[in-house]
């Protein structure tokens, strides 16, 4: 498998299956997209502010959901056998991206929480659409995603959790290295100079620690270590 990153704002994600599993979905979807969630019943879970249908969909009539919502994807956690494979099947048939959560496919581990959601490995039963949602840390603009085909997700959440302690402040480090490297090309800063400059700053173990500190001026740091490096290639 291949990771990608895929823009879903402005596209409508439908979640079959109203249970926990549906509601960790849609709270994930929800961040960009309109979700639906259709089910007969809900979890007490939040489900993000996801529009919630309460239907009973069976085999027969999960193609006139895909035709009323047209999904970008659609998301099959529902305890229901067959109303997921209807699910996959309409998906595949109409080209939408399919995240199946249950277990009996074997065809995806959703690994958000660390919680098993398949026995399987993904093999022969997949779909050619069917993506994985990986464990990820996010702390904006800075997405992390970890998965491990299904096979250890108690792994991608120690994985998750090992990132969130780790790379604290990553967010800001993105958009405090972003600030500097149009500041060098402002002042005119030829590309490798300016390559070179930015690596430090976000390799510096000095601004890291200013990153986590209220009082510590981060800014004047990056600035010094900068300044460092522009002096050696001697360009000011």
């Amino acid at each position: 498998m291949i990771p990608l990153l895929h823009d879903f704002t402005g596209a409508t994600v439908l979640v079959f299956g109203g249970g926990s599993v549906g509601a960790r979905k849609a709270r994930r979807f929800a961040r960009e997209a309109q979700v639906v969630v259709v089910s007969p019943s809900f979890a007490g879970d939040e489900f993000g502010g996801a529009e919630r249908v309460r239907a009973a969909p069976d085999p027969t009539v999960v193609p006139d959901w895909f035709e009323r919502t047209d999904p970008a994807l659609a998301v099959a956690a529902t305890d229901d056998d067959a109303v997921n494979d209807a699910i996959a099947s309409v998906a595949n048939e109409r080209g939408v991206l399919l995240n199946r959560a249950d277990r009996s496919k074997g065809g995806d581990a959703d690994e958000s929480n660390g919680e098993p959601t398949d026995d399987g490995d993904g093999g022969s039963d997949r779909y050619a659409r069917e993506v994985v949602v990986p464990a990820t840390v996010r702390d904006d603009p800075v997405t992390m995603a970890v998965a491990t085909g299904g096979r250890s997700p108690a792994l991608s959440r120690y994985l998750r959790e090992r990132f969130e302690a780790e790379f604290a402040d990553v967010g800001a480090m993105a958009d405090l290295s972003g600030q500097l490297r149009t500041e060098l090309r402002e002042r005119g800063i030829g590309p490798s100079q300016r390559r070179a400059a930015i690596r430090a700053v976000v390799r510096s173990e000095r601004v890291w620690k200013g990153l986590g500190d209220p009082d510590h001026k981060t800014e004047t740091e990056a600035e010094s270590v900068i300044s460092d490096v522009l002096s050696s290639t001697g360009k000011q």
